[in-house]
């Protein structure tokens, strides 16, 4: 499951950097949006699963 959500937020921030360069106006906005709205909830998911440690 965690190999799955990296690679999702890996291809989200390369989608989203790739996106300024290939995209101009709505296309690059929406894609951004997309994009990042996915590595936001991903990053979300690998901390909510990440293995707690108690001291």
């Amino acid at each position: 499951m965690k190999s799955l959500l990296w690679l999702v937020l890996a291809l989200a921030v390369m989608v989203n950097v790739a996106s300024s360069l290939a995209f101009d106006g709505i296309a690059q906005i929406l894609v951004s949006i997309v994009t990042g709205l996915t590595a936001i909830a991903t990053a979300t998911a690998l901390y909510l699963t990440r293995d707690r440690r108690t001291a």
